[in-house]
Parts: C-alpha cells; structure tokens; sequence
C-alpha cells in the first residue's frame, strides 16, 4: 500500500471563523502560571486539535498576542476561544456552581489515572499548573478529582503541554465513546464544511 500525504486543502479543515461556530467537546483547559509562551502556544494548538470549547489564563501566564505564542500555537490563538481570570478561585467555584467537574493534572495522594475519567465527569475543566511547582495548593483544593500520568522511568513528570496533549485526547476519547448514542455528534460537529 503506498501513501501520500495529503495537502491542506484536501484536508476539509475549516477556517478558524468557521472552527468558532462550531460544537465543541465539553472540556476547558486553565494554564495558571505557566512561564513558558512556547508551552501556552503548544496547549493552543492541541487544544484546538482536540476541538475543546476554551482556554482560561490567569496567574502569570502570557497571553496572546506573543510572537513566542504564534510560533507553537500555530494560528490557533486565533480559532480557540480564550479568556484572561483574574481570579481562578473565582472562575473555579462558578463553574462548579453550573455543575462543571474540576480536574487538575498533577501527582497527589489519591490522584487517580487519567485513563479512568467517565463520561459522567463533563462537561470538565482541566487544571495544568506551573512547569516546575504543579498547580498551586488553592487550586488544587477546588478540584473535584486529580488526575495523574503515569511515569514509568526516571523522572516523574511530562512537560506541561505534552502531559495537556496525553490528557486532552484521552478524554475526548474516553466522551466520544462512552456517550450515549448521538451525545458526542450532539456536542462535536465531526464533519467541517470545506
């Protein structure tokens, strides 16, 4: 079998005016204090690849437009939905309030797989924290389950936006899947107009 890669235009990819019209799966991710535009620009890209509904910022993570952004995101700055929060306590407890599930991506006493998130846990927030100290302790005790890649060699975490990678297509996974028939169609429009 012989294979050629294919050219962006046969590709179906909608723009990224046509990617904000439509459904997305029902994940956000909030990147609070990471330091790296290179790592926030990446977290863009797979987040539009994964076709979820928004990204939160706070803390002091940069905000497009960056050129350090733009370089890993890619052009998905443009079609993701995203917000600077003030206050993510704040942000937090007022999607828990509309009945959102808090989930933080961090190694902690009984922190469960990220293999083992149900369709029953969304629409979720994911919670990615700083590169080096993790999400911090305040925000940690809003999550309602914390997630955790498991490591097999010698270190013991992923980078920030690799780990958003590993955990987003999981989930997504895991929701298409185990939905109810038509609850995924309902929630992710799976053909773009070209």
């Amino acid at each position: 079998m012989k294979y050629r890669k294919l050219d962006n235009h046969e590709m179906g990819r909608c723009s990224a005016e046509e990617y904000r019209g439509t459904l997305k799966h029902p994940v956000t991710v909030l990147l609070h204090n990471i330091r790296s535009m290179y790592n926030v620009g990446s977290v863009f890209r797979t987040a539009d690849a994964a076709g979820i509904e928004k990204v939160l910022i706070s803390g002091y993570t940069a905000t497009p437009p960056r050129k350090e952004i733009d370089k890993t995101a890619l052009g998905a700055q443009d079609s993701m939905a995203w917000e600077y929060c003030p206050s993510p306590l704040d942000t937090l407890r007022d999607m828990k309030h509309r009945g959102v599930t808090i989930c933080g991506l961090e190694i902690t006493e009984n922190s469960r797989p990220y293999t083992e998130v149900q369709v029953s846990d969304f629409p979720m927030c994911l919670i990615l924290g700083n590169e080096v100290q993790g999400i911090d302790d305040e925000l940690l005790a809003e999550c309602d389950h914390v997630l955790e890649i498991p490591q097999f060699g010698t270190k013991h975490s992923l980078n920030v936006a690799v780990a958003a990678g590993v955990a987003l297509f999981e989930m997504i996974k895991i929701f298409r899947q185990e939905s109810s028939p038509g609850r995924a169609e309902e929630c992710f429009i799976t053909e773009h107009m070209s």
